[in-house]
Order: C-alpha cells, then sequence, then structure tokens
C-alpha cells in the first residue's frame, strides 16, 4: 500500500537538502565574485532553485506542507562551509572544485537512495526522477572539472 505522508517526508527531506545547494552555490558564489566560478555557481544555484520549486510542488499537489528551508545541521552544509574556506582560504581553484564535488557527491546520494526507495509511489519516484536529471548534470560537471584540473596540474 503506498503512503502518502512517506512520499512527502522523503520529498521533503530532498527538498531541504537541495536548498542547502543552493544556498550553498550563492554563498559561494558571492565569495568568488568576479573569480573564476562565479557564474558557475549562480547557475547551479538557479537549476537548484527550480528543482526545489518542482519538488515544493509536488508536495503540495500530495496535500502536504513543503519544506521551505534548508538544513543547518546537514553533511551538506558542512560541505559548504568547507568551500567557502576554500575559496576565501586561497585553497585555490582545484580547491574550489574539489570542495563542489564533495558536495555534489552528498546530494547525488540522497537523491540516489531515493530512487531506489521501493517504498514510494510512482508519482513521487517520477517527481524525483526529474529532479535527479539536474542534480545529475550538476554533478558531473563538477566531477568534470575536477579531473581536467588534476590533469592540467
Amino acid at each position: 500500500m503506498l503512503n502518502r505522508d512517506y512520499d512527502i517526508s522523503v520529498l521533503n527531506s530532498l527538498i531541504t537538502t537541495t536548498i542547502d545547494s543552493a544556498h550553498g552555490f550563492e554563498r559561494s558564489a558571492e565569495d568568488a565574485r568576479g573569480g573564476r566560478f562565479d557564474e558557475m555557481f549562480r547557475e547551479f544555484a538557479a537549476e537548484r532553485r527550480e528543482v526545489i520549486a518542482m519538488l515544493q510542488e509536488a508536495v503540495g499537489n500530495m496535500g502536504g506542507t513543503p519544506n521551505d528551508d534548508g538544513s543547518l545541521k546537514g553533511d551538506l552544509h558542512r560541505r559548504w562551509i568547507d568551500l567557502r574556506t576554500a575559496v576565501t582560504g586561497g585553497g585555490g581553484d582545484k580547491a574550489v572544485i574539489e570542495e563542489v564535488e564533495r558536495g555534489e557527491d552528498y546530494l547525488k546520494r540522497k537523491y540516489d537512495a531515493a530512487l531506489a526507495d521501493t517504498e514510494l509511489s510512482p508519482a513521487a519516484l517520477e517527481v524525483i526522477r526529474t529532479a535527479y536529471q539536474s542534480v545529475r548534470t550538476g554533478h558531473d560537471t563538477a566531477s568534470a572539472l575536477k579531473h581536467s584540473m588534476a590533469a592540467a596540474s
């Protein structure tokens, strides 16, 4: 039997983590202002905001109240603090991209786990699959950038 409350809970968890991701990219873009990755961070943040809106709409359509705030205690938040330190602490472009990839790895794992969850309804899984496309693109972009920087070193 499908459990709407469970679907809403999982989607809200993804919303929270995705909000953390968007906040991290926005703060990093501020710190990297005029830097090499400023525009890329802003584009990632905008994509995350679109994913958040889609997930929130799905929760609302299921009769739930969508989360509208990120987690201050999540692992992703700590990863973004590491990123900000790398950006402002002179860790260089390589350190920045490594931190971005770590955050993207965490986000991708959360979505992978949701996609493998057999308790979710087909409707919830479809929304997650759609959102995952953006998450996967961001992850793959960060990974490719990390590997290209490593090869150039």
